[in-house]
C-alpha cells in the first residue's frame, strides 16, 4: 500500500494524519460539548430541587389556608422586578404566547401546586411529579413529532417505581383532593415544557425578560382571585415575609430563568428528568427539618430516582440561541 493510500485510509476510519490529529480533536470537541450540557443540566436542576423546598416553607413560614396568595405573592412582586431590570415587553405572537405560557407555569400551576402543599405531606406531594417525564414524552409526539427513545420510556418508569417507593410512608395522609391537584399541576407544567421547546425565545429576548412575562402574567390573573376568595391575613410576621421572599427571589425568579434556559438548550426528556429532583430535595428537606424517617423501601426508592435522573439524560451537543 502507497503512502498516499494509507493517509486515506487513516483518514477515513477516524484516525490522524500528519498534518493533524482530527480523531483526537473529534474526541476533545465531544468531551467539551458533553461537559457543556452536563453543566447547562446542572444549573438547570437548581430549579426543581429549589421547588423542593417549597413544600417545608408553605407548611412552616407561610399563613395558613391560603394558597392563592400564596402563590400570587410567588409570581407577581418577581415578575415585575424583572420587567424592571429587563425593560422589554413582548410584540406580536409574543403577547399570547406569553400569557398562555404564564397561564401553564404560574397562573394555574401554583394554585394548584399550593393547595396539595397544603394537603399532602411534602414527600407524597413533590413526588407525584415523577409522572412528568412520562406526560413530556406523550406531549412531544403530538406538538414537537419527536417520539421518546426506549431509554426515555425506561427512565421514567423506573422513576415513577422510585417515587411510589419513595411515599411507602405508614404515617402520609394520602388526600384525594390533593392528590388530584398536584397531578392536574404536573400535567400543565409538561405541557409547559414542551410548548417552551416549541417556541423557543424571541430573537434578542434575554431569558430574565422571557421569564418576567411568564410571571407577570400568571401573577396579573391570580392576584384579583386570591384577593376576593381569601383576602390578606391580619398581619404578616417576619417567618411570613421570609417565606414569601424566599420563594419569589430563589424558588421563582432565579429557578426559573435557569430552567428556562435549560428547556431551551436541552433536549424536552432530558429536562423533565431534572424535575425528578424535587421529590428528591422534599424528602432530604422533611428528614433534616422536620424530624421525619426513611424506611429500607424509602431509600430504595431514593436510589431509583436518582438513577432515573441520570439515565433520562441526553448530553449531546446543547442548543444555543
Amino acid at each position: 500500500m502507497s503512502v498516499s493510500a494509507s493517509v486515506s485510509t487513516a483518514t477515513a476510519q477516524g484516525g490522524s494524519t500528519p498534518g493533524g490529529s482530527a480523531a483526537p480533536r473529534d474526541s476533545a470537541t465531544a468531551a467539551k460539548t458533553t461537559k457543556a450540557a452536563a453543566g447547562i443540566a446542572a444549573l438547570a436542576a437548581i430549579g426543581p430541587a429549589t421547588w423542593g423546598t417549597t413544600y417545608v416553607t408553605t407548611t412552616e413560614l407561610l399563613p395558613p389556608d391560603r394558597p392563592l396568595l400564596a402563590a400570587a405573592l410567588r409570581a407577581l412582586p418577581a415578575g415585575l422586578i424583572l420587567l424592571a431590570l429587563t425593560r422589554r415587553l413582548p410584540r406580536g405572537d409574543w403577547w399570547w404566547k406569553a400569557a398562555v405560557l404564564g397561564l401553564l407555569n404560574f397562573g394555574a400551576f401554583f394554585p394548584l401546586l399550593f393547595f396539595g402543599a397544603y394537603h399532602l405531606p411534602g414527600g407524597v406531594a413533590s413526588t407525584i411529579s415523577a409522572v412528568m417525564p412520562l406526560l413530556v414524552a406523550g406531549f412531544g409526539i403530538g406538538v414537537l413529532k419527536v417520539r421518546p427513545t426506549r431509554r426515555t420510556l425506561i427512565a421514567g418508569l423506573v422513576g415513577v417505581i422510585g417515587v411510589a417507593l419513595l411515599v411507602l410512608r405508614g404515617s402520609a395522609a394520602v388526600d384525594a383532593a390533593g392528590i388530584t391537584a398536584m397531578l392536574a399541576a404536573t400535567t400543565l407544567m409538561a405541557l409547559a415544557v414542551v410548548l417552551s421547546k416549541r417556541w423557543g425565545r424571541p430573537e434578542g429576548v434575554s431569558l430574565l425578560a422571557l421569564t418576567g412575562w411568564q410571571l407577570t402574567a400568571g401573577g396579573l390573573v391570580l392576584a384579583p382571585v386570591a384577593l376576593t376568595a381569601e383576602g390578606l391575613p391580619d398581619h404578616f410576621t417576619g417567618a411570613n415575609v421570609a417565606g414569601y421572599a424566599y420563594l419569589g427571589i430563589i424558588g421563582t425568579a432565579l429557578a426559573y430563568a435557569l430552567w428556562f434556559r435549560g428547556i431551551e438548550r436541552l433536549p424536552a426528556s432530558s429536562v423533565s428528568f431534572l424535575g425528578l429532583t424535587n421529590p428528591v430535595v422534599a424528602t432530604l428537606a422533611g428528614l433534616l427539618l422536620l424530624g421525619q424517617t426513611l424506611t429500607p423501601w424509602q431509600v430504595g426508592g431514593l436510589v431509583l430516582v436518582v438513577a432515573s435522573v441520570l439515565l433520562g439524560q441526553n448530553l449531546r451537543r446543547p442548543q444555543r440561541r
